[in-house]
């Protein structure tokens, strides 16, 4: 199996520096050989950039690429927009020479060439095709006997025709990873639907953006779970922060603690919380922490 080189992309680092050090910790334990992208860019986001430039999309998102055919390694995304943006790329470069060479004409002012000879991978797809469910479950120590809601996320689905993850209407596998840390994933209204973060709407159109959340979150809430479980930041600040607007601005009462699969996954592998950035001076994420060592017991 290749090594991995680890895009952090723009939220992790400057947001969410707790989902990286979970990530690490838990590939390190899981054995996955990896290696941190050095000099890395924006992906470039998927949605509002490729929209504007597609050309330019395209090469900023194939430097990236080279970076890691440099490292002769795939390059292993946390996020789903920049699992979007870098895979679409990928395999644009992998399916026509013609884009190849065009690509190559601009990346050639920087030194720089694009072979399209990796892979993408996102997390969650490599862990449950790579690793798979029954594997993650044997190095299990801490059972996390809660309820969950597990929230895809638009772009690590579709395309469809391009992911080869099952069907995007009832897909499985994220279900899947999550059982296997002895939780219980809850089917609720709506699973499937956009957290509202996407596509610029959260800069563009706030109030908008953030009712889609609610009407998400009220399904949530009615599913009466323990958290939230995503593969995305931009998602997990959606329904993170999102939260404290909606409670602010639309007067709800929202109290979920929402989790990356890498958080949660490192609770399960023994990993304290704090040191997989879960903040447990907020009230929610205590009592989430809490619940689980007292299952435990």
């Amino acid at each position: 199996m290749k090594g991995l080189s680890l895009f952090l992309g723009c939220l992790v680092p400057n947001r969410y520096p707790g989902i990286e050090l979970a990530t690490k910790l838990c590939l390190a334990k899981l054995d996955i050989d990896l290696e941190e992208l050095k000099g890395a860019s924006c992906c470039p986001a998927p949605g509002v950039f490729r929209s504007f430039d597609k050309e330019m999309w395209l090469t900023l998102a194939s430097r990236n690429i080279v970076l890691s055919e440099q490292m002769q390694r795939d390059m292993l995304t946390i996020c789903n927009g920049c699992f979007s943006t870098l895979a679409d790329a990928n395999r644009a470069i992998k399916k026509s020479e013609m884009t190849k060479q065009k690509t190559n004409k601009i990346l050639k002012q920087i030194g720089k060439e694009v072979k399209g000879d990796i892979e993408i991978r996102h997390i969650i797809e490599y862990l449950y095709k790579e690793i798979g469910p029954e594997k993650i479950a044997l190095h299990v120590e801490t059972k996390l006997k809660i309820r969950v809601a597990v929230h895809y996320g638009c772009h690590l689905i579709k395309p469809t025709r391009d992911r080869d993850l099952g069907s995007f209407e009832r897909p499985v596998f994220f279900d899947q990873l999550v059982t296997a840390l002895g939780a219980t994933s809850i089917e609720y209204t709506d699973k499937m639907a956009c957290c509202g973060a996407g596509g610029g709407v959260r800069s563009s159109m706030r109030e908008k953006s953030l009712a889609m959340t609610e009407a998400k979150l009220s399904y949530i809430r009615e599913a009466d779970v323990d958290c939230i479980i995503n593969s995305c930041p931009f998602c997990h600040m959606q329904f993170d922060s999102g939260q404290e607007e909606i409670n602010e601005h639309m007067k709800a009462q929202y109290n979920i603690p929402v989790l990356h699969y890498t958080q949660f996954l490192g609770l399960a592998l023994g990993f304290p919380a704090q040191m997989l950035g879960i903040d447990t001076t907020i009230k929610k994420n205590r009592r989430l922490v809490e619940k689980i060592a007292a299952d435990e017991d």
